[in-house]
């Protein structure tokens, strides 16, 4: 009815404009004419309403409806993640310095090599050394022939006890300074502490070195883990044995884990602790300080209320969904208000307002209203 009273309307109008020019003839017309739509109009859903009320067929036809899609709303298990950086280390990362004065008189390996534990890496002069520990092994020797000998004579009372214990003194004395000397020289041997492989050697043949110099590095692959600093708002988040989903972008690998520990202390320059995860596949591949990306759950509801997301609408109010409702026969939208908890992966979980059963509409909900009426699509 309203768009047959348009239509004739927009044809007087046009009709009028091909016969008379003047301006103000027109608009007066249009003004007419559009009071009279309005009159019609009202006219026309008045008499809507008389005839619904006797004609309940032509009711049904005029009844404004929308087409939608429901889904039926089931407790879940809902988890929420996060993301982090994090890189590779190594608890055996290190880096070995000079712990005498020498010159390096030997280097046994280039960057890259691998070496096994107690494996002479670099040796430097100590020659001086060397001739202490002969000249000490000559007189304890001496001494000890003298100990032993002065030892069977006092147990057989010959001799003084002064005489027997100058003899032990002597060859004591003798024995702490051999193994001081023998100390000394293995400073000047830098030996593998541990299985690995030479990152980097930082002297040359012939070179002096103090004590504390840097002489080389190296790295193990054995005891590598992963360790990420994490915002503060996580700290009660997270424990040992969570799971952990890793991923590698230089090598594009991926690999499940667990927390292996998390630390109680805050770092007040960024705010963050830090937490450790277990390394246990692509160990071949792995380098310290190689990034990685970390995802943990910081949340989880096992017996959660999840809607998609993109179901939950805003107003001036709040956040609300629109269920399917029956009523009268007929099925319905009804708004319902919401309290959503939190959002993760297109999915939002809803703490008040809507429980398992409800019927949400899932599609079509952009054209709902409260109280249309709602035609499911097949």
């Amino acid at each position: 009815m309203r768009n047959l009273v348009l239509m004739i309307s927009l044809a007087v109008l046009m009709s009028a404009c091909g016969g008379d020019s003047d301006v103000a003839k027109l608009k007066s017309k249009l003004e007419s004419i559009e009071k009279d739509i309005q009159e019609k109009t009202i006219e026309a859903a008045e008499l809507e309403e008389k005839i619904a009320k006797m004609d309940p067929e032509f009711a049904k036809k005029t009844e404004q409806s929308v087409l939608i899609k429901s889904a039926t709303i089931a407790k879940s298990d809902f988890k929420h993640k996060i993301q982090v950086q994090g890189e590779v280390a190594s608890r055996k990362n290190i880096t070995m310095g000079a712990e005498t004065m020498g010159r390096v008189m030997q280097i046994n390996v280039t960057p890259g090599d691998m070496v096994k534990r107690n494996q002479l890496l670099v040796k430097m002069d100590a020659s001086t050394t060397e001739n202490s520990i002969k000249e000490l092994k000559t007189a304890l020797d001496l001494a000890s022939t003298i100990y032993k000998k002065q030892k069977n004579l006092w147990e057989q009372e010959i001799g003084t006890e002064v005489q027997y214990l100058e003899a032990k003194n002597r060859k004591e004395t003798l024995e702490r300074q051999l193994a001081t000397a023998q100390s000394q020289l293995n400073m000047a041997y830098l030996k593998a502490p541990f299985n690995g492989r030479i990152n980097d050697v930082n002297v040359n043949m012939g070179e002096m070195v103090q004590p504390g110099m840097p002489v080389l590095s190296m790295v193990s692959q054995e005891e590598m883990y992963l360790k990420a600093a994490v915002s503060e708002e996580y700290i009660n988040d997270f424990s040992q044995g969570d799971s952990v989903e890793v991923y590698l972008p230089s090598i594009k690998k991926s690999f499940s884990t667990v927390v292996s520990s998390v630390s109680y202390v805050i770092n007040p320059a960024n705010r963050t602790f830090q937490l450790e995860v277990k390394v246990n596949e692509f160990l071949e591949n792995l380098k310290p300080n190689q990034f990685a990306r970390l995802t943990l759950v910081d949340y989880e509801n096992e017996n959660a209320i999840v809607v998609p997301s993109e179901v939950v609408q805003q107003d001036n109010v709040g956040d609300f969904i629109y269920l399917v409702k029956t009523k009268d026969n007929q099925k319905k939208a009804e708004k319902v208000r919401i309290e959503r908890g939190k959002t993760f992966n297109g999915k939002t979980e809803i703490l008040k307002g809507i429980e398992a059963g409800d019927v949400i509409i899932s599609q079509g909900y952009r054209e709902a209203v409260n109280g249309i009426a709602v035609r499911l699509a097949k």
